[in-house]
């Protein structure tokens, strides 16, 4: 009697096929919103560009449409951008975090080229390349710089609370795009770069004491070697516009004098008195909200506060959910951006800051700045898909204290993976 070997036996046998097991990111719904927020912010702008602008557009070109129309077109594009960016994973941004801050850089140097700038009020802040729609660089330097701190601050860690490892670095990376943006001059894109970089800064665990300093000691340097004359006058002009009411304080007693005839629910659309930029120099743009106020009134304004506000919630509860901390830093830092640019505009209308010529995002006609804001919020919505369920908005893990010197963000967790099983034939 034969014995079949064992191995035999077994190849007899068939076993069973394994399913092949694939990793794959779990993915949720965006926070909606955000979205519902930033278009609603849109759909006010073009109508508002729109009731500012026909009046001046009819008279000088004979087209009512001659500002709405391009305004309208960026915004699809602008729109497009937010719904690619927002499935795209925000982590594919980090191998290109250089390059987008390099460029971003060669691009405030051209501004300074004489054959392809474009020289606005004195201010050389655009650049036209032949047939190429003019663009302002400055708004994709926004972007860019947000993007490389958050890959640079999350690569330094608790580092980054030491000088030599972190402050030190800090202004060298920040401050020479600052200077660029200054000389230009423009006043309003510097403040708000260099308050957002403070805020992101802040936020990655930097040391208080070093950004006390630093603001103590830069301050003083912006005041005596960047600001021209006219820029001191402003400042100057801001406790008392009425002072020299048809000279430096002429934007805002025109402003005020919006505000104050639109009243609690406005005049209606169209029914504004200083629409087109006849008596309210850049109604359409830097003074739109001024507008808003007049034909909506209080009602108005209140309602796209309020939308920047839920931005700036929204944000917040999504940097706090983020799963790692790059996407943290990075949705802090555009949540930063959006409300400081906001706050800067709103406040130079209604006369709490001095006048700037820096645009209301998603409002203001302007299609770098609409293009570049709505690919920012795309980014952060791609942020809102992969949040940590919380019981409450700033529900924060025990990693996230001040006390042991880590970032005040989120660590590098990754979520939790959930299996996908395929099966093959």
């Amino acid at each position: 009697m034969s014995v079949t070997p064992l191995t035999s036996v077994r190849s007899m046998v068939r076993e069973p096929v394994k399913p092949t097991v694939t990793l794959q990111r779990e993915r949720h719904d965006p926070e909606y919103g955000i979205l519902v927020a930033t278009v609603a912010l849109a759909a006010i702008g073009i109508l508002m560009v729109y009731s500012s602008s026909a009046i001046k557009s009819y008279l000088q070109r004979d087209d009512p449409f001659a500002i709405v129309g391009p305004q309208i077109q960026w915004a699809a594009v602008g729109l497009v951008m937010l719904l690619v960016m927002m499935r795209v994973d925000y982590r594919r941004l980090r191998p290109l975090s250089v390059v987008l801050l390099g460029a971003g850089v060669a691009s405030l140097l051209l501004v300074f080229v004489p054959d392809i700038n474009i020289v606005v009020g004195g201010s050389a802040r655009w650049i036209k390349l032949g047939p190429l729609p003019a663009v302002h660089p400055a708004e994709f330097v926004k972007l860019a710089i947000v993007i490389y701190l958050a890959h640079w601050m999350e690569k330094r860690g608790v580092a980054i609370k030491s000088l030599r490892s972190g402050t030190i670095p800090f202004i060298a990376i920040v401050a020479p795009v600052v200077m660029l943006v200054l000389v230009e001059p423009d006043l309003g894109t510097s403040s708000v770069l260099a308050f957002t970089a403070f805020t992101m800064f802040f936020l990655a665990g930097a040391n208080v004491f070093h950004m006390v300093a630093l603001g103590a000691v830069a301050v003083p340097v912006v005041l005596n070697r960047f600001l021209h004359g006219y820029q001191l006058d402003r400042i100057a002009t801001l406790l008392d516009p009425w002072k020299d009411a048809t000279g430096d304080g002429f934007h805002s007693v025109q402003g005020f004098i919006a505000l104050a005839l639109g009243g609690v629910f406005g005049a209606g659309l169209g029914e504004s008195r200083l629409a087109g930029g006849l008596y309210l120099p850049n109604a359409f743009n830097d003074f739109i909200f001024a507008i808003i106020g007049q034909e909506f009134g209080l009602v108005g304004g209140v309602l796209v506060i309020g939308l920047f506000l839920t931005i700036g919630y929204l944000g917040i509860r999504t940097s706090l959910g983020a799963p790692d901390t790059f996407g943290a830093l990075l949705a802090a830092g555009i949540t930063a951006w959006i409300c400081i640019q906001a706050f800067i505009n709103i406040g130079v209308v209604v006369g709490l800051i001095p006048v700037t010529g820096i645009p209301l995002p998603f409002v203001s006609a302007g299609g770098s700045s609409l293009v570049i804001s709505f690919a920012a919020m795309g980014i952060l919505l791609s942020i809102s898909r992969e949040t940590v369920e919380k019981g409450t908005w700033n529900d924060a893990p025990a990693d996230r204290g001040r006390g042991n010197g880590r970032a005040h963000l989120p660590g590098p967790r990754r979520r939790p993976i959930a299996p996908r099983p395929i099966r093959r034939a």
